[in-house]
């Protein structure tokens, strides 16, 4: 009995398209965020020669990734790979940024050196971040296994197609997801627990929007739960604990349970 069993395995095996190790990913994604925040890093460079061979490393590590992805690429692997690393600088500066804005709206916060060294919302922001670039290129597999390693991290669960907006912070991170389509504006605050999800739709509508967008300056406490694609909760809003929408709200709305749902709205532009 095990025999005929053991020969389908190896069949399967054999039959096995090329496809990147999640190890080799990780190992990759883990050398760059050492490379770009010298906050994490486990070395000091103390050459500039060393930290330019470094790069070179991680550049040739992405090229092998990118090889054994080369049949399903639209552009060639050295094309990736270039373009990639040609927004890797704008990748840094927009996550500076992102620190900067936990570090600004967490009391507990002493600086951003502290954000990116210890806080796992801004590890899962820039694990995003870079997994969205993949995603923008058209590599299939590795941003999944960027965000996938993240949420095993974290607790915080972003799909790499998601569309978010500069100066993000996330406080308290766990227990967050942010689905596919979500589209996310610029100096948004979210807590924990907070799910920004689809409602439930057949698979062949898997391509229309499925999930809510959140307009600037938006703040989602802890618990609450956004769902849909039509949903859009207006600039400057603020989307108290343990709400369930499933509708748009205008901007600068105050939504919060007392006893039943509660709304209220000050139109300022």
């Amino acid at each position: 009995m095990e025999q005929p069993f053991l020969e389908k395995l190896f069949q399967a095996h054999q039959q096995r398209k090329a496809m990147p190790s999640p190890k080799e990913v990780c190992d990759f994604l883990n050398g760059l965020l050492q490379l770009l925040f010298p906050e994490i890093a486990d070395r000091k460079y103390e050459s500039f020669r060393e930290l330019e061979l470094d790069y070179q490393r991680m550049k040739l590590q992405l090229a092998n990734i990118l090889e054994d992805l080369k049949f399903y690429l639209e552009k060639s692997p050295q094309f990736i790979e270039k373009r990639f690393f040609e927004r890797v600088p704008g990748i840094r500066e927009a996550l500076l940024y992102d620190a900067y804005a936990i570090s600004k709206g967490d009391p507990a916060a002493k600086n951003t050196q502290q954000v990116i060294r210890t806080y796992p919302g801004f590890k899962a922001i820039a694990v995003y971040r870079l997994a969205h670039e993949f995603c923008q290129l058209k590599v299939p597999y590795v941003p999944r296994i960027l965000t996938e390693y993240a949420h095993s991290q974290t607790g915080v669960d972003i799909h790499p197609a998601a569309r978010i907006g500069k100066g993000f912070c996330i406080d308290h991170a766990t227990g967050i997801v942010i689905g596919e389509t979500v589209t996310i504006g610029d100096d948004v605050k979210i807590y924990q627990g907070v799910t920004l999800g689809a409602l439930s739709v057949k698979k062949e509508l898997a391509k229309v929007k499925r999930h809510p967008t959140i307009e600037d300056n938006v703040v989602i406490y802890s618990g609450a739960t956004i769902l849909g694609g039509d949903t859009v909760i207006g600039k400057g809003s603020i989307i108290g604990g343990n709400v369930w929408l499933v509708k748009s709200v205008p901007p600068h709305s105050r939504i919060y349970y007392k006893g039943h749902l509660q709304q209220e709205s000050s139109v300022v532009e």
